[in-house]
């Protein structure tokens, strides 16, 4: 397929255009069936019985001593429910939202699975009465057992919860010597009164010793905040392990690169401003925000783009200033590109786009002394440039990462703060947030002499898991090392060596990175591996006075590309949602010939499987802005952006499916029949922002991580009419929902509805001929489940759910022009 459009047309865009259909999903009874062990009934009832007994004086005990301390929140117990050996825990039966019984966490380790349990004060009754059922075989009217041996035969033993019990983060994490002080992250419940349980484990901490942080961070389920202290001072109170839902261990910033130091150009510099036109400055004007590390406005190249009032920081005593050669040299990119080609141009240069900087990171790195709200100070980071300037439309950035890849691609407090400002959760999503995040770094010289091994090992480190944003990984075209005793690392078009990957994550997570733009290259001899200036990107340095070029690399530098392609997009676009310029990056992103060798194999044709291996490597390929911007006469996009109500309460059912959008495809049937057996590819991507609610209790259980989820499918040669597409629809998601997605196969997708729905941005590949394209007239836009439909208290179900569908098709025919035929079709058809 041709890589540019020949000739520069519109994207055709489309708003409201769906017909809303009724969806029958059916509420899900349970998914698949489990597998129950069968057990002695009378022996394995009497053990649990006693167990529960022997809780009560505990339990009593922990009552009493709340009440002494004045407690508000939060009378009882936490206990930890553990499985049978290699048997699935029917977790999800053991809250009772009811009887305020509350599931906390859940975690899998060697045979068992661990659930803990907040049991209010009284309700150890409620157990009991299972138990008795149990061992009395108790069946109701019609003769149905009703005797809960489908959850209790899955446990082998119930205990009170310890401080190791509700720790969910890396095993290895959690120090042997218990009188080791360092920084928790603790995921307090909610319990209908946030601040109470707030208030009293701050007080409980304190009395132990602890240091709890002021910052905090809110999500619908979970109150996240910091504490220092060791495990021993935490664990002298089960009172304080009572307010607790889990326990994790705060993250560390990662280290900042030094730019790499080039000579002074200042003539280069010179010539590149007098031809260089700016925008007037203006609110309909997009900023690119950075959070960062600051940015130097004292240098030329960024003092027309950003005046004093657009430099802000979280914390006064830092300053807004860029003490670690990092903010202002991703500005420079966030501006420019690389600076080696905007410097070595002879045209005119338009800049059409402003910048933002909001100082992320103190000025001396880590300090061991204190520790980070991540999330707190992400989100006080964002709220600063819009309390200042409330009307810009502005995409954010950021290049700071943990130091780890811990959470190989589970929710964080950090990466669930990033979706939530994405969804606009506090505003009801009225104004959507677009986040564009470095996957990360390698940075270690062994791993570049493994390469390309180490890609799969290195993995995206935190908040770059997170939904809702563009999580950015790094390629590189740079191979000239300028010196002829060592040799590039990475091949033309191939990954760059210190980018991350999501290769070992879980299959439930989303795939990232999304896309991969230029990070640099790493050279090597027998010596070893290390970087160089030829093979980084050319930049603004943070000292104009001594220098005013410097080099840098890395995911940063491509996260900062990709920011400068968001600003362009919004542009050209002005009224396009942040949905929608996210899907449009990624939807012009393509593979180089390089990611396909790494990744595809050549021996056979590439099946779905080797297809989610490169993307989990490459994410989509490397984003062209030509292909996001235009459409051509072969090869033409169609923007849709739309809403649908994906969830109403029922007074029989509860909460169920609603709505199915159904769009029509405006193919000029005629012109591509006419082409009959040309090779045709079609992309779809769809894209919509997700509100988190993050816990530790199973991502596919009723505890959602996602508010809501959305599908999309394609119409089909066998579906002869749209009610025979429809109701393939609605029966394949309800196979979905009961835990059997089985769908009659359509083997022309790179990924098939199984692979592709992952995450809030799905995006799919078909490929085929005219022919077969005329025949695959609709999209259905429909949900599946999510905590908005599966947490019913929390009143979220009637909430409408944005999104935005992207569809191109692409033919090497040049001899009818389908963007005019497909333009008269939508002229007509409104």
């Amino acid at each position: 397929m041709s890589d540019q459009p020949h000739d520069k047309r519109p994207h055709l865009i489309l708003r409201n255009t769906a017909k809303p259909l009724a969806f029958t999903a059916h509420t899900p009874k349970g998914g698949a069936k489990k597998v129950v062990p069968d057990l002695p009934r009378q022996q394995h009832g009497e053990s649990l019985q006693n167990q529960l007994r022997a809780l009560k004086p505990a339990a009593a005990a922990v009552v009493a001593a709340q009440q002494q301390e004045g407690l508000e929140s939060g009378l009882g117990l936490q206990i930890q429910f553990v499985s049978q050996p290699d048997v699935e825990l029917a977790f999800e039966s053991l809250s009772n939202s009811t009887k305020k019984i509350e599931l906390l966490s859940v975690r899998k380790e060697g045979a068992n699975t661990f659930a803990n349990v907040f049991v209010p004060d009284g309700q150890l009754v409620h157990f009991e009465k299972y138990v008795t059922a149990y061992l009395e075989e108790k069946k109701n009217k019609n003769g149905d057992a009703i005797d809960h041996r489908p959850l209790l035969n899955t446990i082998a033993s119930i205990r009170a919860a310890e401080l190791r019990a509700l720790w969910t983060d890396d095993p290895d994490l959690l120090p042997e010597d218990p009188s080791m002080s360092f920084w928790w992250e603790v995921w307090l419940p909610v319990r209908g009164q946030r601040q109470s349980v707030v208030a009293d484990f701050k007080k409980l901490a304190e009395l132990a010793g602890c240091t709890v942080g002021l910052a905090q961070a809110n999500f619908p389920e979970r109150t996240v905040l910091l504490m220092y202290g060791s495990q021993r001072q935490f664990s002298t109170s089960v009172m304080t392990l009572n307010c607790v839902a889990e326990l994790r261990r705060a993250k560390d910033t990662a280290e900042l690169f030094d730019g790499m130091g080039v000579d002074e150009q200042r003539e280069w510099v010179d010539d590149m401003m007098g031809r260089t036109h700016f925008v007037d400055e203006g609110d309909d004007v997009p900023r690119v925000c950075l959070l960062d590390s600051g940015v130097n406005r004292g240098h030329p190249m960024l003092a027309p783009l950003l005046d004093d009032p657009d430099l802000h920081t979280v914390e006064p005593a830092w300053g807004a200033d860029d003490r670690a050669n990092h903010g202002t040299g991703l500005a420079g990119l966030a501006a420019y590109g690389d600076l080696i080609d905007a410097l070595a141009a002879d045209g005119f240069l338009h800049v059409a786009h402003r910048l933002e900087s909001v100082k992320l990171t103190p000025n001396d790195g880590a300090n061991p002394g204190t520790a980070k709200h991540h999330a707190y100070l992400f989100a006080e980071g964002v709220s600063r440039p819009e309390i200042a300037a409330p009307q810009r439309r502005r995409v954010f950035t950021s290049a700071v990462t943990a130091s780890d890849y811990r959470d190989r691609g589970r929710p964080s407090s950090w990466s669930s703060a990033v979706d939530r400002l994405a969804a606009d959760a506090d505003g009801a999503g009225q104004f959507p947030r677009l986040f564009i995040l470095s996957a990360g770094n390698t940075i270690q010289h062994d791993a570049w002499m493994t390469y390309p091994a180490s890609l799969s090992t290195n993995l995206v480190h935190d908040p770059g898991q997170a939904w809702n944003a563009i999580t950015v990984g790094a390629c590189t075209n740079k191979i000239d090392t300028e010196d002829a005793t060592v040799e590039a690392i990475a091949a033309e078009g191939g990954l760059s060596p210190y980018t991350t990957t999501s290769r070992t994550w879980d299959g439930v997570w989303p795939l990232k990175p999304d896309v991969v733009l230029e990070g640099g290259n790493v050279s090597r001899d027998a010596q070893g591996a290390a970087g160089m200036p030829s093979l980084n990107l050319l930049t603004t340095n943070h000292r104009p006075d001594e220098r005013l070029l410097t080099t840098t690399n890395a995911t940063s530098a491509a996260s900062a590309l990709c920011a400068r392609m968001a600003a362009q997009l919004m542009t050209a676009y002005p009224e396009l949602r942040p949905e929608t310029i996210r899907a449009l990056i990624i939807h012009s992103a393509e593979w180089s010939d390089a990611m396909r060798g790494m990744y595809l194999p050549t021996h056979r044709p590439p099946n779905k499987n080797d297809y989610v291996d490169l993307i989990r490597h490459c994410g989509w390929g490397a984003p062209d802005l030509d292909r996001a911007l235009w459409s051509a006469s072969n090869s033409l996009t169609l923007v849709v952006e739309d809403v649908i109500h994906p969830y109403v309460k029922d007074k029989k059912k509860g909460v169920v499916s609603r709505d199915m959008n159904l769009h029509a495809l405006p193919w000029p049937k005629e012109q591509l029949e006419a082409l009959q057996d040309a090779k045709v590819q079609m992309r779809i991507t769809l894209s919509y922002f997700i509100e988190p609610n993050p816990s530790a209790r199973g991502a596919a259980s009723k505890f959602h991580y996602p508010s809501h989820r959305l599908r999309f499918d394609v119409q089909r040669p066998l579906d002869a009419t749209t009610d025979d597409f429809v109701a393939r629809v609605n029966a394949a998601a309800e196979r979905e929902d009961e835990g059997d997605p089985v769908n009659p196969k359509d083997p022309s997708w790179y990924l098939g509805d199984r692979q592709r729905h992952r995450g809030s941005l799905h995006q799919d590949v078909w490929e085929g001929t005219a022919a077969e394209l005329a025949s695959r007239g609709f999209i259905a836009v429909y949900p599946s489940a999510g905590w908005w439909r599966t947490r019913p208290a929390l009143e979220r179900y009637n909430l409408p759910a944005r999104y935005s569908l992207i569809v191109s098709i692409r033919t090497e025919q040049m001899e009818i022009d389908l963007y005019n035929a497909i333009a008269q079709k939508i002229v007509i058809h409104v």
